[in-house]
């Protein structure tokens, strides 16, 4: 396995799950639930975002072939998406802890999409279509872990970062993220320019 291989997977899918910036979101949604559900929470809620990446990593394709698009078009339409996303992350982070309901927590919308949103899915599947699964299951599980861990310890983080610091975080996770939409749109169009 080559190493530069795994971070041109890694790097890009850790910026995608944003694991530290889902931290303050996290915290918004479950303030008024104790410990022990917490804990219980954060097991639910990755297993199953877990769970949907695994599946989109292996049908993505399929239902790609089946209505007849092809990669370089899903890549520019998902790097369209992660330029939205990134840009609404960017400029109204806000207002988007705010509208998610207390009570409708769990698998949705901590799971999905806060930890396996529309980023995450898009990297999946651009990074087996760019590397193969091999590179793209490893990545994902460490960066499960990592979005596991860090829920986890969500209060731990908090304290280390204060909830300026952990805004911070997920201001430069979302540049990053625009930087890679960017760069997503520009292969695909190199890519159909060049066929």
């Amino acid at each position: 396995m080559n190493f530069e291989t795994f971070l041109l997977v890694f790097i890009p899918m850790f910026v995608a799950f944003d694991s530290i910036g889902t931290v303050p979101m996290y915290l918004g949604l479950t303030s008024e639930i104790n410990s022990a559900e917490k804990k219980k929470l954060v097991i639910q809620a990755t297993l199953a975002a877990l769970l949907i990446c695994v599946i989109f990593l292996f049908v993505g394709n399929a239902i790609l072939e089946f209505l007849g698009i092809g990669v370089d078009d899903f890549r520019i339409a998902g790097g369209i998406l992660l330029l939205v996303i990134s840009i609404t992350d960017i400029l109204f982070y806000a207002s988007r802890v705010r509208d998610v309901k207390p009570e409708d927590i769990g698998v949705v919308p901590i799971g999905i999409p806060l930890i396996a949103g529309p980023a995450a899915l898009t990297t999946i599947l651009i990074a087996n279509n760019s590397y193969g699964t091999g590179y793209t299951i490893l990545s994902l599980l460490i960066n499960m872990i990592i979005v596991f861990l860090s829920l986890w310890n969500a209060d731990v983080i908090k304290k280390i970062l204060r909830e300026s610091g952990s805004k911070a975080f997920a201001k430069i996770a979302s540049l990053f993220l625009a930087a890679i939409a960017v760069m997503m749109i520009r292969v695909g169009l190199e890519n159909l320019v060049g066929k």
